[in-house]
């Protein structure tokens, strides 16, 4: 049970009814709940913060205190943790003053792992909290739980292992961010190297981006830590919407672009800071090295960010039984005619389009290779549902569009987007079998 301020005395005390016996400890002002007639008269009407004043403490140290004695009584200590964890994060979502935070924070616990802070973003959007809502809080309950963070050890991954190779690329991008906070303390020669340092340079690191949305991110999507994938990817994006504000504001020569330049960097330095202290050592933690080398596979489609992996990381690993394929030179029985594999391969990507099959489970089966792609894939998005495909602000769009299509309500959905200074129209199609499913 998640506590806050607003939380009721009546459902505080059915979930834990020796907090009935407990109170009166706090404060000798709780005396009187052991009426049963009182209790009853204020279990719907009063919340803990009319309970605190009622105690003549904070409502913050009425909350820790409970917190702790349910944690004694249920013997499990995590899970109590993990309530009290999101009790804080909820309290910031009502705005409580962050130094109280810190402080409850302190009384709770003396450390917390990258993965309960993943447990506790999966648990606030299970339970409700908006994806966006989850990004706005990701900043500030990083900064509450900092301090524990940074006691624990970075992850130390080998050679050419996927985790290891996006440490190296967070290296590189700080180097180049070192040159360009040197050059905003320099006017005279801002507009003639900064332009090369953020367009050739710096957005390289979209490379970076899409590898974790494509690749790492499915695997954990598949674990069922879905919450920290799509709350950086919402980062992802603000990073790539100040970046291109900075490439306009260089063409423009606007004075502004030094502001925009220091967002950028900041933001930059504060995604990776999040994945060097929760994303990777909770992934080192929940993945297996068979889910590593799906990770790995699909990475020199997406290509790297300044760097090449020096190192071929090829772990061994027991090899699963062997199922016998259909044999690739069979041919494929179709309504008019038959194709082997090979054609029907050959065809699909020398169509002058991107392609993605979505199945009847609303997953990923099929995306074509042509030769101009519009959109990076890799094959770590093969068996991924399609709303987990999208970044979180335009999800929305294509949850209606195939709710739409099941619903029968239409067989066709287009629009048109700009991308990169493209137009490019997207369409949808609903695939329908004899019965009509």
């Amino acid at each position: 049970m998640i506590l806050t301020k607003s939380t009721k005395l009546g459902e505080l005390l059915d979930a834990y009814p020796f907090l009935v016996d407990f109170l009166p400890s706090v404060s000798p002002k709780y005396q009187k709940l052991k009426n049963p007639v009182l209790r009853r008269t204020m279990a719907s009407k009063a919340t803990l913060e009319r309970i605190a004043e009622m105690g003549e403490m904070s409502v913050e140290g009425l909350i820790a205190a409970i917190q702790a004695e349910v944690a004694r009584q249920t013997g499990d200590p995590r899970e109590a943790r993990k309530e009290a964890l999101k009790g804080i994060l909820r309290d910031l979502h009502e705005g409580v003053d962050l130094e109280i935070l810190r402080q409850r924070f302190a009384e709770l616990v003396k450390d917390v792992s990258a993965s309960e802070i993943a447990e506790i973003e999966q648990s606030l959007i299970d339970e409700g909290l908006p994806e966006e809502e989850v990004k706005r809080l990701c900043d500030v309950h990083v900064d509450v739980f900092r301090h524990s963070l940074d006691e624990q050890e970075v992850p130390r991954p080998p050679d050419g292992h996927p985790v290891h190779t996006l440490m190296v690329e967070n290296r590189a991008s700080e180097n180049i961010m070192a040159e360009i906070e040197a050059l905003i303390g320099e006017p005279s020669t801002l507009w003639e190297h900064m332009g090369d340092l953020l367009v050739e340079r710096l957005g390289e690191i979209e490379k970076h981006y899409l590898r974790k949305e494509n690749q790492l991110f499915p695997r954990l999507e598949a674990k069922g830590m879905s919450g920290p994938s799509q709350v950086m990817w919402a980062i992802h994006d603000d990073i790539r919407a100040v970046l291109k504000k900075a490439n306009a504001q260089i063409e423009e020569r606007d004075v502004g672009v030094s502001a925009t330049l220091d967002e950028l960097t900041v933001t930059i330095r504060d995604m990776i800071y999040k994945e060097e202290n929760i994303l990777f050592p909770m992934s080192m933690e929940a993945l297996t090295t068979e889910d590593w080398l799906r990770v790995k596979e699909g990475e020199e489609e997406i290509g790297y960010a300044w760097i090449e992996p020096l190192v071929d990381w090829s772990p061994e690993i027991e090899e699963a039984p062997q199922v016998e394929a259909v044999s690739p030179t069979g041919k494929v029985e179709l309504d008019v005619g038959r194709l082997t594999h090979e054609q029907v391969n050959l065809i699909l990507t020398h169509l002058p389009i991107d392609m993605t099959y979505v199945d009847e489970d609303d997953k990923v089966a099929y995306y074509s290779q042509g030769k101009e792609r519009i959109f990076p894939r890799s094959p770590g998005i093969i068996g991924r549902a399609v709303d987990k495909c999208h970044p979180p602000k335009s999800v929305h769009v294509v949850e209606k569009i195939v709710e739409s299509f099941k619903g029968g309500e239409r067989d066709v959905a287009s629009f048109w987007i700009d991308l990169s200074g493209r137009l490019v129209q997207i369409r949808y199609f609903a695939v329908r079998d004899g019965g009509g499913n």
